[in-house]
């Protein structure tokens, strides 16, 4: 368990959904920021979370660093990004979160360039992150290892004044932490925090169900599977479910150990975890926390 200091997050955005301002975040409340590299990354690896945070009236942000106009395979272009900048802003009323923005970076094309780099400072500034959480930087696709690049270069960056400068800089660094993934060289992910999502894998699954165009056309085809996804919006749902929140097996539920007490550790059934940026500052136990707060801690 990496501990120590306090925490670095990043995230970024384009086309904008916003909760009127009547939802916006109180007096106190957390600020997070999930960055992804496509506009389902996010709802995918912590779209559960989120949805505890706003819950519990804390503001989410969802940003897609590219606007997924590759990812069909009958449609693309601009027809493609709008219908999938659509399906974002639904599935962000779906969970509560705040704003889900998709910026207009081609998909398969996004670079770890200067302006790409400034783009995200400007971004984590802009909605004054508390937290960050985005790709790590060894993953199948480029787009992913990119996304995680350019936020672990504006992780510093964020509180320089001369970097950016038309955007004022953060005063507070905030927490940077990695979505889960499967990847294990040159190093495998490293869960430092667990969150119980079970309570709220509903609302997960019905804000996955907003990505028509790919959780019920593009993965299925081009995971050899198309053709026996249901019809019917109820039994396409529950095809969904079981593709998407199959049961934690005992080795990932040892990690609620460190956040859970037993009784809780037992009626859990889906987590998401994630690892903490080396390149932010490193959060003790009590911080992680306060910037987790369903997280009810144990008595260790």
């Amino acid at each position: 368990m990496k501990l120590n200091f306090p925490l670095f997050i990043i995230l970024t955005s384009l086309c904008v959904m916003t909760i009127p301002a009547s939802s916006q975040t109180s007096s106190g409340s957390l600020r997070i920021l999930m960055i992804g590299a496509h506009p389902d990354d996010c709802d995918i690896r912590s779209g559960g979370t989120a949805a505890l945070f706003a819950q519990m009236g804390h503001q989410v942000k969802f940003l897609s660093l590219t606007n997924g106009d590759a990812g069909h395979m009958e449609m693309g272009g601009g027809a493609l990004a709008r219908r999938r900048t659509a399906e974002s802003h639904e599935s962000a009323k779906r969970l509560g979160i705040a704003e889900y923005e998709v910026m207009d970076n081609h998909d398969g094309e996004l670079m770890p360039t200067l302006e790409n780099r400034k783009d995200i400072i400007r971004k984590i500034r802009e909605w004054k992150a508390d937290v960050v959480i985005s790709h790590r930087t060894n993953d199948y696709h480029p787009d992913h290892r990119y996304t995680g690049v350019l936020v672990q270069d504006a992780a510093f960056m964020v509180g320089v004044p001369n970097v950016a400068a038309d955007t004022p800089p953060l005063s507070k660094n905030p927490v940077f932490l990695y979505f889960e993934d499967r990847f294990q060289k040159p190093n495998p992910f490293s869960p430092d925090i667990t969150v119980d999502i079970t309570p709220v894998i509903d609302k997960k699954i019905n804000a996955l169900d907003a990505h028509v165009s790919q959780f019920y056309e593009w993965l299925p085809w081009i995971s050899n599977y198309d053709g026996i996804v249901p019809t019917g919006k109820e039994a396409r749902k529950e095809w969904l479910r079981e593709q998407r929140a199959k049961p934690i097996d005992p080795v990932a539920r040892a990690r609620l150990t460190e956040w859970y007490p037993e009784k809780e550790r037992t009626q859990a059934h889906h987590i998401e975890s994630f690892e903490i940026c080396e390149y932010g500052s490193q959060p003790d136990r009590d911080e992680i926390l306060k910037l987790f707060p369903m997280l009810p801690g144990t008595d260790q």
